[in-house]
């Protein structure tokens, strides 16, 4: 028996400045982890989707260590609000607004995402 990957023309795109740009296949998002991508500036983008299939994207660098590993962080909710752990320190970013709800001084940008 051979597992193949659902695959679909769908794209997971964020909104740089005026326009959309392309970060990867809305396939490789799996509910609850983090996918990295590089943006054309240099800067990576950590993208999540729920288990509701609803998108988001923050940056993937740690403000507390520098890092770039928001991407492998742990996933969840507080009071409805969904998150991302850091795997280093565990300091858990909102993924909507991109507030660190455990500083509020601290935040990473989050960006606009959506499938298409």
């Amino acid at each position: 028996m051979t597992l193949t990957l659902e695959t679909t023309d769908l794209k997971v795109q964020l909104r740089l400045a005026n326009d959309w740009f392309t970060v990867c296949d809305l396939s490789a998002l799996l509910p609850g982890r983090g996918v990295a991508a590089l943006l054309p500036d240099g800067r990576q983008v950590a993208v999540f989707a729920d288990r509701t299939g609803r998108l988001y994207a923050i940056d993937n660098r740690d403000p507390f260590t520098g890092a770039a590993v928001l991407s492998r962080g742990l996933t969840g909710t507080d009071r409805g609000r969904p998150f991302v752990a850091s795997p280093l320190l565990k300091q858990r970013f909102d993924l909507e607004s991109g507030q660190c709800l455990d500083d509020e001084a601290v935040r990473v940008t989050a960006y606009e995402v959506k499938a298409a």
